[in-house]
């Protein structure tokens, strides 16, 4: 991948370090939920422009969020505390 395009995908997706309590269930959840956020911003920032509708906005962020509930589910992380 040459220079451009990484600094494109870094731009583009931005990933923080975790810092929190390792797992690899905790660690594969945050990057989850770093994408949801990306996702929804990128989905707010469509509706505030009139490029999506507010309800089709809505729509996708909910299905978003039904998917991280799925995700935290299936890596078990509520049964840990």
């Amino acid at each position: 991948m040459d220079e451009n395009k990484r600094d494109k995908e870094k731009f583009l997706f931005p990933q923080s370090s975790y810092r929190g309590d390792f797992t690899p269930e905790n660690l594969m959840f945050n990057s989850n939920l770093q994408e949801f956020a990306q996702k929804v911003s990128y989905i707010c920032n469509l509706e505030t422009n009139g490029k999506i509708a507010p309800q089709e906005a809505y729509r996708q962020i909910k299905e978003l969020w039904q998917n991280l509930r799925k995700s935290i589910k299936n890596l078990g992380i509520n049964d840990q505390k």
